[in-house]
């Protein structure tokens, strides 16, 4: 006959075990001593690191002591001795004097010579502040220097510093030198000048630009007034050496080769 077992009953159950688990090994010795003597390897190598970048300062390019500066003639003669103050001073003073000095130069006589041809020869020279006039006081422009011939020069020849503005006094091709310079306009001032036989624009040029001026013909001709640098001045009111006070000016004039 069959025996059932039923839950809870009959022979017990044994545990089921599995081979049993290795023995933990023991650290080596000499593994051990082998990590350790690496460990101290790299503190040494650490501490070698540090001291070096404390002594060296520079990124590892080290410094000298007092005494081997003392023993070594490179340290002694590699920088150069600073120059004094007082003859960095004296240096700085000399440059700046020579440099505010101007430089000097010899201007030529260029008197008779075309203007354009003086004022290039001027130039040449060293001379660059150039200007010129009407040598007979009429106030014409110099529009074509090479139609221009000089009559005189300020300053005359000779040595001149190059800053120096020369000024020609010059007549056209045709004309004759003056024998004396007109020279430029002149303002009127308070007083009103004498401006017999001066063109009719200088004196507008010598009046305050807010003068009211009145030019006639003197001929008698009723002729316009265009070209003021070709009349001449024949009367003038108020008279010269009267007090110019914002009173009306009036010119009667007629052409430079006409008689009043």
């Amino acid at each position: 006959m069959n025996q059932h077992h039923q839950p809870g009953y009959g022979a017990p159950q044994q545990p089921v075990w599995g081979p049993p688990p290795p023995a933990p090994k023991k650290a080596s010795p000499g593994k051990i001593i082998g990590f350790g003597c690496l460990g101290a390897v790299g503190l040494f190598v650490a501490l070698a690191v540090i001291g070096a970048i404390a002594g060296g300062g520079d990124g590892g390019s080290g410094s000298v002591s007092g005494s081997d500066k003392a023993a070594s003639p490179t340290a002694r003669s590699s920088a150069p001795a600073a120059p004094r103050a007082a003859e960095t001073a004296e240096a700085a003073e000399a440059d700046t004097a020579k440099s505010d000095k101007p430089a000097t130069a010899s201007l030529p006589d260029l008197r008779g010579k075309g203007l354009q041809s003086a004022q290039d020869q001027a130039q040449a020279a060293g001379f660059y502040h150039l200007t010129s006039h009407d040598a007979l006081g009429r106030g014409r422009m110099q529009a074509f220097d090479r139609n221009w011939k000089v009559c005189s020069q300020t300053p005359s020849a000779g040595a001149h510093a190059t800053d120096t503005e020369v000024d020609f006094g010059a007549v056209k091709l045709e004309e004759d030198c003056p024998a004396k310079d007109a020279g430029a306009v002149q303002e009127a001032g308070a007083t009103m000048p004498d401006f017999g036989g001066k063109s009719v624009k200088v004196a507008r040029q010598a009046l305050d630009s807010s003068t009211s001026i009145t030019v006639e013909d003197a001929s008698g001709d009723d002729r316009m007034v265009l070209v003021e640098s070709n009349w001449k001045v024949c009367t003038q009111t108020p008279a010269a050496g009267a007090k110019l006070d914002g009173q009306p000016v009036t010119f009667t004039a007629v052409k430079f080769d006409e008689s009043c």
